[in-house]
């Protein structure tokens, strides 16, 4: 009993160890839980299509095996169908049939191959070790962030600049005003700087897009 219990003791303060050095695998997990979507709902949607298919073969089967007429096809004739097609449907029909199955197809094959990527970023390091805290940012909030700082370098209302911010690149978009030039370098380092300043992670590249047509100042 004794041996029982010391083993015990050692496992929870081998688990409180690895959790106050960082060295646990939770955080990490939480981390890409929040960063990537979860592929769970295209998995259930896929399995319900299979054993609904599958039931269906079975049922059909079944009567066809008790001499009862088929609910809606039977198996032979639906085999011998799809050997003979296009043989028997229209072009257009086929066609659309076609396009619907490959659509379902690519979407199913996409959400598997694809990383999920959420539209956030991590801050530097965090919730890799105890002493940084795990902080995940939106993407708007980055990109409102950067709005602000390049509408200040180029002297322009908020209502002229527009940021995207994906993973690997920020876009920013500058309307000037009529008869001010911006300089796009200007511009280009202090949304550099900013990028510095947060030290996201991935970390995005700049570009900077001012527009030939200027909008009338107020």
């Amino acid at each position: 009993m004794s041996s029982s219990v010391d083993a015990g003791t050692k496992q929870s303060r081998s688990r409180q160890n690895r959790r106050s050095s960082g060295q646990g695998p939770d955080m990490r997990r939480v981390l890409h839980r929040e960063t990537h979507s979860s592929r769970a709902a295209v998995a259930v949607v896929a399995a319900v299509l299979v054993i609904v298919l599958a039931t269906y073969g079975l049922l059909e089967a079944a009567v066809h095996a008790i001499g009862q007429p088929a609910w809606l096809i039977e198996p032979q004739v639906a085999a011998q169908r799809l050997v003979e097609l296009p043989a028997g449907m229209s072009p257009l029909l086929l066609a659309a049939i076609g396009g619907v199955v490959a659509m379902a197809g690519l979407v199913f094959l996409l959400n598997g191959i694809l990383p999920g990527r959420r539209a956030r970023h991590l801050l530097p390091g965090a919730g890799l070790t105890a002493a940084s805290p795990a902080v995940v940012v939106d993407d708007e909030v980055i990109a409102s962030s950067l709005a602000r700082r390049a509408r200040l370098a180029a002297n322009v209302t908020p209502e002229q600049v527009m940021v995207v911010v994906s993973q690997r690149q920020v876009l920013v978009n500058v309307r000037p005003t009529s008869g001010v030039p911006v300089d796009e370098g200007t511009v280009l380092a202090a949304i550099e700087d900013e990028l510095g300043q947060m030290a996201l992670e991935p970390a995005p590249s700049a570009r900077i897009n001012v527009t030939a047509a200027g909008v009338v100042g107020a």
